[in-house]
């Protein structure tokens, strides 16, 4: 990495904390002979041993078809060194630190404290409507203007955000709940609008574009309705590319699946069974089948009675080592101990389109939840693209950028779609 003399211009100037570094970025990427990004998965002998073991068999399992050829014809760049606008590493006085103190796995245990933990976990995750409006109202005071200097509004920055994407390759990934779609109490009801739908068809029509979501593929892509997205459900446990793609994606391209956790499903199956019948007793509590992960909603649940719930998951998990626990908004996930995330399912997707060893790709990732946050860090650690939070409290966040709602994302949307056609009636070589 180095550091330039003088003042960076455009894109790199970051308010409030002086001048960003510009940087060469050396990205690491692990392949398997076959060219498939499973490599992503773990640990690297881990996964030889796993590629070894599947040609053993036969693939008579198989769980990934991986086409020969796969990308997108990347325009010419001026300056091929990515230069990205991301906050420094720590926060001034009274601000907030940028990496955030995450509780990607609940651990499970018989004890009164260890439970405790798990619904002070729940609380902090899922506030309360009170507390969201407090929090709401200290957007407006000390800790307010310092988090939106940190994560600026996406909109008032889109000056700065196409600038820094110049000459490169945008590759869109987006979050269903909370950004397409609102968050609403039956989870089966989370529609999007027919104008976001839109939105969503028309930037797929200039930039390569995927839904990742912790829905299960199906159940996502049906309220999607877009055949020439990518999707990656169960959290990116379960990834579709279609082969009916843009005019600007390679004509011979195949479809690509990815399902990593396949041999879980039974285990997965079961475990749903169980927790249905368990939960029965707390009123407002909804378990959701995502295939390869399951939801316990407790959007509608009485806050007295979350303990009660947190006591039923655990029971029931205990049986089940080889699941862990996160959280997200009012809803515990339960997903195989594999490590694979909404992170990973970028990696993949990337890779899959053509991308894994681009330096002139600048991939955007929209998302409201915690979850989302393993993609945020993945696009910092790459020094690649950018996240933005989708949120109207201030919150800590891997994301460069943020805005307050899915109104603001379709928004978003819009005026990127507006900017890159004024940019090929400009110069339609690029």
């Amino acid at each position: 990495m180095g550091k330039t003399a003088g003042r960076p211009r455009g894109p790199y100037r970051i308010l409030g904390f002086g001048w960003a570094l510009r940087t060469s970025i050396l990205l690491q990427t692990i392949s398997s002979p076959s060219g498939f990004a499973i490599s992503y998965i773990g640990n690297r002998s881990k996964v030889e041993s796993l590629i070894a073991k599947e040609s053993e068999s036969g693939m008579t399992n198989q769980n990934v078809v991986v086409p020969d050829t796969i990308g997108i014809a990347i325009p010419a760049v001026t300056n091929p060194t990515p230069q990205i606008p991301y906050p420094p590493p720590k926060a001034a006085s009274g601000g907030f630190s940028v990496r955030r103190k995450f509780l990607p796995h609940l651990e499970l245990g018989s004890n009164a404290s260890r439970l405790n933990v798990w619904v002070d976990s729940m609380k902090a995750s899922s506030p309360t409507h009170a507390k969201a409006s407090a929090a709401l109202a200290a957007s407006h005071s000390d800790t307010g203007p310092t988090w939106m200097m940190r994560q600026p509004s996406a909109l008032s920055m889109f000056g700065e955000i196409t600038r820094a994407s110049k000459g490169k390759q945008i590759v869109m990934f987006l979050d269903y709940d909370g950004t397409l779609s609102p968050i609403v109490d039956d989870p089966d009801r989370a529609y999007m609008s027919d104008a976001m739908r839109d939105a969503v068809r028309d930037v797929a029509r200039y930039f390569p574009t995927a839904i990742v979501s912790g829905r299960c593929l199906d159940k996502v892509y049906n309220f999607v309705k877009l055949a020439e997205l990518c999707y990656a459900g169960s959290h990116g446990m379960d990834i579709k590319v279609p082969a009916n793609r843009p005019s600007f994606m390679k004509a011979n391209a195949k479809a690509v699946l990815c399902q990593p956790a396949s041999k879980y499903l039974p285990m997965i199956g079961k475990v749903y069974k169980i927790l249905l019948e368990t939960t029965k007793s707390t009123p407002g509590a909804k378990v959701e089948n995502n295939k390869f992960c399951l939801s316990v909603h407790f959007r509608c649940v009485n806050e007295k009675r979350w303990s009660a719930l947190a006591e039923q998951v655990k029971l029931v998990l205990e049986e089940y080592p080889k699941l862990k626990l996160t959280l997200g908004r009012k809803v515990l996930e339960i997903r195989p101990t594999i490590k694979w995330d909404k992170g990973k399912a970028m990696e993949f997707l990337l890779e899959s389109l053509g991308f894994a060893n681009c330096k002139d790709v600048f991939p955007v990732y929209i998302g409201d939840d915690r979850t989302d946050e393993d993609a945020f860090k993945v696009l910092r650690d790459r020094g690649q693209g950018f996240g933005i939070l989708v949120s109207k409290i201030p919150k800590e966040t891997n994301a460069s950028y943020s805005l307050q709602e899915p109104s603001e994302v379709m928004d978003f949307l819009r005026r990127l779609v507006e900017w890159k056609r004024f940019s090929l009636e400009s110069c339609p070589n690029v």
